[in-house]
C-alpha cells in the first residue's frame, strides 16, 4: 500500500503530465480530456480543471474559452455514456464494465439511487468526485427524458467545472511548479475522500 508521501508523488506525476498536455494542446487538450473524463474513463477532473485554472492565470489560455471547452467536452462525454446505456441496455453494459474501469457494485448503488431520486440524483452526482459521469448509465437505462437529463447535467457541470477552475486560478498563485503539482495532488486526494464518503452514504441510503 502506498503511504501518503508516495501517493502524493504518484498523483503529482499524473498532474505534471496533464499540465504538460494542456499546455501543449490548449483548448483542444481541455476538450479531449473532459470528453474522456465525462465518458467515465480514468481522467481525473479534480486534477484537470485546477490545472486549466492555473494555466489560465499564467496567461497561457483565456479562462473563458477554456471554460467553454471544458463544459462542451463534459457534455459530450456525458452524452456518450447516456446513449451507450440508452441504446445498448443494462445487460450489455454490465458485461463490459471493466472497459470503463467501473465496479458493478458501484454502478448498482448509483442505479438504485437514481431510481429513488431521479433528476436530483443527476444534478447532485455531477458534484460527486471521481465518478461524476456514472449517473449517466442508470439515467440511460431508465431512458430518462433527455431534456431533463441534459438540463440537470448541465447545471451540475457548470457548478463543478467553474468551482475547480477557480480553485486553480486563485489558489495556486505561486511560481513553484512542484508546489503547484503537489497542491493539485493533495486537492485530488481530498476530493477522492469525499467520493468515498458520498458513495458509502448512497449505498447505505434506505430503499424506496
Amino acid at each position: 500500500m502506498l503511504n501518503s508521501t508516495s501517493a502524493v508523488a504518484t498523483v503529482s506525476g499524473a498532474a505534471s503530465s496533464i499540465v504538460s498536455f494542456i499546455a501543449a494542446h490548449t483548448y483542444l487538450g481541455v476538450f479531449v480530456l473532459m470528453v474522456l473524463e465525462s465518458a467515465s474513463l480514468p481522467i481525473p477532473s479534480e486534477v484537470v480543471l485546477p490545472a486549466i485554472g492555473y494555466l489560465s492565470a499564467t496567461g497561457a489560455m483565456s479562462i473563458y474559452l477554456a471554460f467553454a471547452a471544458a463544459v462542451i467536452g463534459s457534455m459530450i462525454g456525458i452524452a456518450i455514456d447516456y446513449y451507450v446505456a440508452y441504446f445498448i441496455g443494462k445487460d450489455v453494459v454490465y458485461k463490459h464494465l471493466e472497459r470503463f474501469h467501473i465496479k458493478r457494485s458501484t454502478l448498482d448503488a448509483f442505479d438504485k439511487w437514481f431510481a429513488r431520486n431521479g433528476s436530483f440524483a443527476v444534478f447532485i452526482s455531477r458534484l460527486i468526485p471521481v465518478v461524476r459521469g456514472l449517473i449517466s448509465f442508470p439515467a440511460g437505462f431508465a431512458q430518462m427524458d433527455q431534456k431533463k437529463f441534459y438540463f440537470y447535467s448541465f447545471l451540475g457541470t457548470i457548478v463543478w467545472d467553474s468551482a475547480l477552475m477557480l480553485f486553480g486560478y486563485y489558489a495556486l498563485d505561486t511560481s513553484s511548479l512542484p508546489l503547484i503539482l503537489a497542491s493539485i495532488a493533495v486537492f485530488g486526494m481530498i476530493m477522492y475522500a469525499i467520493y468515498i464518503y458520498a458513495l458509502r452514504r448512497i449505498r447505505a441510503a434506505p430503499k424506496a
